[in-house]
This record gives structure tokens, sequence and C-alpha cells, in this order.
């Protein structure tokens, strides 16, 4: 639809091509906190993890998603290749979700190719918060369906970002003397690590992704594999350790390792807040957090639940470093009344030489690890 929409890969390519061999691919992701590299090596039906690299991102260069200084992040993208030793000219890597725009859309199925595009091209702007012009969109075919009045249409995936997002990472990436081939949604990355779970789902049967990251918290709803409705809570793991050190009135900083040792206390919806629960004031502050961030998924499901009434929330699948926390599954089993597990893309995907990887760090590797993935299923791969 442009000169770089096709930079936005359609999540339809998380259901790929699972035969071939032999091809390595390179994601690199951009957190808040860290930038991640993965090199994932398809070995037939198997993968195999030759390179994971992390380096921890400082303040200011990074924030709510946006990149303020892409020299530094250049800098830091030639670090973590220095620290990986590896030989890279391109690589896949993602935009948080905050950054995008995600719609599904009914189109009249007698379109053509041609016809697809010039109707995407005219009715894109209906579903964009940004002008037109201001965006790089890309679009993708899915499924034919019967409307009610019986006429027959296909649903078709609409991603959009703002130009200057995707104009900033294409400049950050040259700066580090990198060819950026796929720039896709950072939940698109996440999903493609799970596919096999969601397939095991019917259409009728919908399942939560709570993507817990450092600074905020990525809410997708997903059926057959797809975002159905998604959103950015704007609370992770950061907001939850300065609630903690408040608590115990220790200094400030961006260290979350002391939460990622803690443990959620399971307790009532009524105590939270009350000040009767008798914890310490550690545990108190963040079950009150980790009660806001159910209180906001509860607020979603419902908000979904109440225009897609013939649909069931089957699952919540926890991600990112903040399900690491102790027994956040449970907390949130127990708040939501929704089966609740952590989401390992490690022992879904059967990776091999995975020792850089602890049980605790697997889910906050989801994204990069889809990344390296993405670049396996490739052709063009290299």
């Amino acid at each position: 639809m442009n000169a770089v929409g096709n930079l936005l890969a359609p999540l339809t390519d998380a259901f790929g091509n699972l035969v071939g061999g032999g091809k390595q691919g390179i994601g690199i992701e951009i957190a808040p906190d860290r930038i991640n590299l993965a090199q994932v090596q398809k070995k037939g039906q198997k993968y195999k993890l030759n390179v994971l690299s992390s380096v921890p991102v400082p303040e200011g260069i990074i924030d709510e998603g946006a990149i303020l200084d892409p020299p530094a992040v250049a800098e830091l993208i030639q670090a973590v290749i220095d620290d990986s030793r590896v030989k890279v000219k391109q690589i896949s890597t993602a935009i948080p979700g905050r950054e995008a725009v995600i719609r599904l859309i009914p189109v009249p199925a007698e379109l053509n190719d041609e016809e697809l595009r010039d109707f995407m091209n005219q009715e894109a702007g209906l579903y964009l918060p940004f002008p037109r012009e201001e965006a790089d969109v890309d679009y993708q075919k899915l499924g034919y369906f019967t409307d009610e009045d019986g006429i027959e249409k296909v649903q078709v995936l609409l991603v959009a970002t703002r130009r200057e997002v995707t104009d900033t990472y294409l400049d950050t990436f040259e700066q580090a003397g990198l060819q950026i081939r796929t720039l896709e949604i950072a939940s698109f990355a996440l999903i493609r690590t799970i596919r096999d779970q969601l397939r095991a789902y019917t259409p009728e049967q919908a399942v939560v992704l709570l993507d817990i990251e450092f600074d905020s918290t990525e809410i997708a709803i997903i059926v057959n594999g797809i975002p159905q409705f998604s959103r950015t809570v704007p609370l992770g793991t950061f907001q939850i350790q300065e609630a903690l050190n408040r608590a115990m009135n220790m200094p400030p900083s961006r260290d979350t390792d002391l939460l990622m040792e803690m443990t959620v206390p399971i307790t009532s919806d009524d105590s939270v807040g009350t000040g009767t629960t008798g914890m310490n004031p550690g545990n108190a502050a963040i079950v009150k957090m980790m009660g806001e961030l159910s209180d906001e998924l509860r607020r979603s499901i419902d908000f979904y639940l109440n225009q897609s009434e013939e649909l069931e929330i089957v699952q919540l699948l926890l991600a990112g470093p903040g399900a690491a926390i102790g027994d956040a599954d449970q907390f949130f089993n127990s708040r939501l009344n929704i089966p609740t597990s952590r989401v390992d893309p490690v022992d879904a995907l059967g990776i091999e030489g995975d020792d850089a990887i602890t049980y605790s760090q697997r889910p906050g590797f989801g994204v990069v690890l889809g990344l390296g993935l993405r670049e396996t299923l490739d052709e063009k791969a290299g």
C-alpha cells in the first residue's frame, strides 16, 4: 500500500509453513529496559537456539515504547551484536502494540487483489486515529464468512502505524549498520511462539494473552490465532517495583530483580486496599498493583464480551517479564476465575540449546524468539 507497508508482517505468517531445514533467523527486540537478540535455527521440525544475548537500556533512551535517542539505541544494538558474536546484515524486529492499530474489517468477497488494494487504500483512513497520509499500512486476507444478510465476505486484517514510528526504526537500525527485513507488531511475534497451543481452541473459544512488560502491559483477546481486541495498560513491572520500593522505603531503581523474587499473596478482592489483610507493606503493595492490573483486564474482557456474546473466554496466558512474578498465574486465576498459565515459548517450540534461559526468564523472551522464528519461516531468509 506504500513503499514500506510490506514491513508490517501479517499475523497469518504465525501459522505459516513449518517445513524447512538449516535456515537461521535473527530477531532483535527493542524493549524499554533491554535490547534482546536471538538467533534461531530450524532443523526439520525442530528449532535450535544458537544465540541469545541481551544488554540493558539506560533511562531516558526509550520511553513508553518510543525511541527517543536513535543514535544511543543504535549503539546498544551494535553492542548486543558484538556480545553475541554473530554476523548479520538483515534482521526482524517489532514495534510495541501501543504504537499500532490492528483492526478486522469485513470486505466484499468478490473483490480481486487489485480491487481489494484500492478498497483498503480508500477505507483504511476510517479506522485510524491519525491521518491516512501519515500512516504505514498493511493488510492480509483471512477467512471467508457469510454475514447476517447472507452476503459472502472476507475478513481482512488491517495493521497500521504512524510513519514517523516506522521511519525511526528504519533510521535506528540503519545507524547500527543493519537492514530491517521484517517489522511487525510485538504481539504477533509472541503469538507465533504459541501457535500450537492456540490451535487447540475452537472458533467459539477466546484466549486472553496478558503480556506484562517493563513499563506497560499488552492485552490481546485471540480467536483462531488472530487478535480480535488489543489494548495497552500503562502498568508493568517497573511500576510494580516502584510501589514495592516506596512501601519498603527503598531508593528508586529501574532494577526489578527484587520483584522477580517475590510471590504474590492470594487474597480476596475485598481485602485489597482495606488495610485489613495483615500483610507486610511490600506484599500489600504488590497485591494492590496486581489487583489494579486485574481490574483493567476484567474491564477489557467485559467490553469485548458485550460485543461478542457468542464467544467464551476459556484461557488466560501470562507472558512477558511480569509472568515470572511468583504465583502470578494463581493470583489472576483467583481474581478472574479464568484458567491461567504462563507462556513458555521454549517448551512450546521444543527449542534445543536453551540452557541460556532459566525457567523464570522464558516468558520474557517470547517476543525475541518469535522474531527469530519469523526469519526461519521466511523463504528468503538467509
